[in-house]
């Protein structure tokens, strides 16, 4: 799979993971984080701008909505501009 279409899933993911803190349904945010996780190990990390790593990093342990809306935003700006 290459890295447009896996960036792009897991910030979709990382959306539903905010929606889902900011409606008290951590079930829900638990699950598209673990989605997200599992769109991260598809990316291929060495095709990435250094900063973006960091950004993938961060997805790791994500505690609030506003965070994960933050993330994924920044996921989406990036394949936007350089994919």
């Amino acid at each position: 799979m290459n890295n447009k279409i896996a960036l792009e899933s897991m910030a979709m993911d990382l959306k539903r993971v905010a929606l889902g803190y900011h409606n008290n349904s951590t079930k829900m945010a638990e699950r598209f984080h673990e989605e997200a996780m599992l769109r991260k190990n598809e990316v291929n990390i060495k095709d990435v701008k250094p900063y973006l790593r960091s950004v993938l990093k961060r997805t790791e342990k994500i505690n609030t909505s506003d965070e994960a809306l933050m993330l994924s935003t920044l996921i989406q700006n990036y394949t936007r501009k350089f994919l």
